[in-house]
């Protein structure tokens, strides 16, 4: 995962993979400019990074399991986040923490989800599964018509995909992937609360905090020592940094340019990159109709987010929290 890739906090339309927390993006109505190029090229490259972080992960899956892969993400991104941010611990009502403790569980159960996927099944296969949760999230929240047409494709892309019942694929790799999509949407939503009870970043950073707690005793069950080895600990590092710390600077940077609507169609060509990353990265060949399948699904997601966007503008896009 994804894992994981950002989710704009108040557009339930707006996937994010695996596993990587967001920003808050700038407003739809943001002026592009000349440099709208930029913006586009750094959301580009932190999805790659992602989706390259997501492979190495899988290759150190060997060594740590993907359970202790997940603690040694998530602790990493927990400690760049914390002492980035550094989040006030008072002054927060109880709903505040509640909201940022079950964003925790909710990032820890996306995580792990998706990283027991993907020991299972190609990086592109479970990447396109996953985000069938915001894209069912996004298509619950318009309520309009065209959406059953979204709808539509996206299942007829995971028809094509499983070949008539997923004969070819591990069925537990794509329960965890599904799975890891039902937890990607409830990450969007809590995400959203989280950013609206939190300045900048500070949310996140102790949401991140509490994922990693939650999986540092279900990484040290399966991995044990394993974990403190020099090799582990810096492969782990660099996957934190590849799909959490890099991706998540590049689009904080990115989002004070980029309107809302074009970050959440570029999120949504995630399986695509993850396609391109197992491929590279994994040897993890694609047919031709496992590649439409994704092709549809990718169109199903841009088509539920313009159509979101578009309801959006007609009642008047409020700002986006921050």
């Amino acid at each position: 995962m994804t894992a994981p890739s950002a989710a704009t906090p108040s557009s339930p339309a707006a996937p994010v993979t695996g596993g990587t927390p967001g920003p808050a993006p700038a407003p739809d109505g943001a002026p592009r400019g000349r440099g709208s190029l930029g913006p586009v090229g750094l959301v580009l490259a932190g999805g790659i990074s992602v989706q390259f972080g997501g492979a190495l992960a899988v290759t150190l899956m060997p060594r740590a399991g993907a359970l202790g892969v997940v603690t040694l993400r998530l602790l990493v991104a927990a400690v760049v986040l914390l002492l980035v941010c550094r989040p006030r611990l008072r002054g927060h009502s109880r709903a505040d923490w509640t909201t940022v403790i079950v964003f925790g569980i909710a990032m820890a159960a996306m995580n792990g989800l998706f990283y027991q996927s993907v020991a299972r099944i190609p990086l592109g296969t479970a990447v396109t599964l996953e985000v069938l949760g915001p894209l069912a999230l996004s298509v619950l929240a318009s309520r309009r018509a065209i959406n059953f047409l979204w709808a539509g494709l996206a299942l007829a892309g995971v028809a094509l995909l499983g070949g008539g019942g997923f004969g070819s694929l591990d069925p537990l790799g794509v329960a965890f992937a599904l799975g890891a999509g039902v937890m990607w949407a409830a990450y969007i939503v809590f995400s959203a609360r989280t950013g609206r009870r939190f300045p900048q970043a500070d949310g996140l950073a102790l949401a991140m905090g509490v994922a990693a707690l939650l999986f540092l005793p279900l990484g040290v069950a399966e991995s044990g020592t394993k974990l403190l080895e020099p090799t582990t600990l810096a492969l782990g590092a660099a996957v934190a940094v590849l799909s959490s710390v890099l991706p998540y600077t590049l689009e904080l940077l990115a989002l004070r340019r980029l309107p809302a609507s074009t970050f959440a169609i570029l999120m949504s060509l995630e399986p695509a990159l993850a396609a391109a990353a197992g491929f590279l990265v994994l040897s993890q060949a694609l047919t031709l109709t496992e590649s439409a399948a994704i092709a549809l699904v990718i169109a199903a997601s841009m088509g539920a987010v313009r159509t979101q966007v578009g309801r959006g503008r007609a009642k008047t896009l409020p700002g986006q929290p921050t």
